[in-house]
């Protein structure tokens, strides 16, 4: 399955060095993501910033019961 993510054009190559290359690799993958959410906000607005935030309620619902479960 890693081996097909790998080869989507411009976001493979960048996921793969994150995962398998240096720290600073690591770094510049996350400022990517962080620059291309700016972007979005920047181009669609307020969707996409409540779209993140409406897709992380189910994981953190799942989070908050795993861990008063104990």
């Amino acid at each position: 399955m890693a081996d097909i993510i790998y080869r989507v054009p411009l976001f493979g190559w960048m996921l793969k060095e994150a995962i398998h290359g240096p720290t600073t690799a690591k770094v510049l993958f996350v400022v990517n993501l962080l620059l291309i959410w700016v972007l979005a906000i920047a181009t669609f607005g307020y969707p996409a910033i409540i779209i993140p935030a409406l897709s992380a309620v189910p994981i953190m619902f799942v989070l908050l019961i795993l861990i008063t479960k104990g």
